[in-house]
């Protein structure tokens, strides 16, 4: 029977076991959100579909060890991030699939949750700070600069129109019409958004390189203006931002961890999650299980799926 390796649990639910067990496929977890290049190496043999459901990297090595697999489907969207030897597997004929819509509302929400936190400065005005009484700027005063206007940062314009953000815009590869008629959003160039946004969010993949945002972009940005990464980790040259952000001229938040030096710092110029969590909801969780198996499931059986990237 072929064998499908599914790592982590927080993906694939029962439900979606019985799938791919009546589509005549076997399954066999590694029930680790991290593992090693050496686990995976091993784990991966003899394996013709591999659901990738932890963080742990997908080396060449790993791609090289891979002696009958067919396909890696990245239960998230920023799948370049955790497939390095992505092309090392194209060249050997393993598809690659994605789930791109699935945490799409996750992650907006959680975005702009950070950004309603930072701009009424919640966390020096609880318990967790000492400021007990401060006025601050609504949203409806601010101008909001959205990089990257594909799913996440379509959600995330929508839900500031709901909020009655001052003013929305964004800058993306491509001018997107429709969503500029839904949240009256205005496209503009990377530069002048920079220059005239009070919040900057970043939703752009992993293709526009680590340190995207680096000391000559930061240094474009307003005094005071607030930076929030729920994007891909390294979207930010972290040395840049510190740096920034020790002299107080800007404000951070970021989904994940960015080394114990940031942790020095007033709650009100940063904040962090322990942890990668903006895509983490039962509801993400469930709608990527879903599509995961589907998308692996058509590419094992017709070589094709809508989600497949490479």
């Amino acid at each position: 029977m072929n064998k499908i390796l599914v790592t982590d649990s927080l993906f694939i639910f029962k439900e979606n076991e019985k799938v791919l067990i009546d589509a005549g496929y076997e399954i066999e977890r590694l029930d680790k959100s991290q593992a090693t290049e050496e686990e995976l190496m091993e784990a991966v043999k003899g394996k013709v579909g591999y659901i990738l459901g932890g963080i742990e990297k997908v080396t060449n090595k790993v791609i090289e060890a891979a002696d009958s697999l067919k396909v890696i489907v990245f239960t998230g969207s920023d799948w370049l991030n955790w497939i390095p030897g992505n092309e090392f597997a194209t060249k050997k004929g393993i598809a690659i699939a994605n789930t791109p819509t699935a945490n799409t509302y996750a992650v907006a929400e959680y975005t702009v949750t950070l950004i309603m936190a930072m701009t009424r400065n919640i966390f020096e005005l609880g318990r967790t700070g000492s400021v007990h009484f401060q006025t601050r700027p609504s949203l409806k005063e601010l101008t909001v600069g959205i990089i990257g206007m594909g799913n996440i940062g379509s959600k995330v314009a929508s839900f500031l129109k709901g909020l009655e953000v001052g003013k929305i815009i964004y800058t993306s590869r491509n001018q997107k019409i429709n969503v500029e008629k839904e949240t009256n959003a205005i496209f503009l160039d990377l530069e002048t958004l920079l220059k005239t946004s009070d919040i900057v969010t970043l939703h752009f993949s992993k293709e526009a390189g680590d340190g995207f945002i680096n000391a000559e972009k930061l240094a474009l940005m307003k005094d005071g203006a607030l930076l929030v990464n729920c994007g891909f980790i390294g979207a930010v040259d972290s040395d840049a931002l510190l740096a920034e952000l020790k002299t107080g001229r800007l404000r951070a938040v970021h989904d994940g961890p960015l080394g114990q030096e940031f942790n020095t710092l007033p709650l009100h110029i940063f904040f962090n999650s322990n942890s990668h969590t903006a895509y983490n909801t039962h509801e993400a969780n469930k709608r990527a299980s879903d599509i995961a198996v589907t998308s692996l499931i058509n590419i094992l059986s017709t070589g094709n799926d809508k989600n497949k990237v490479n």
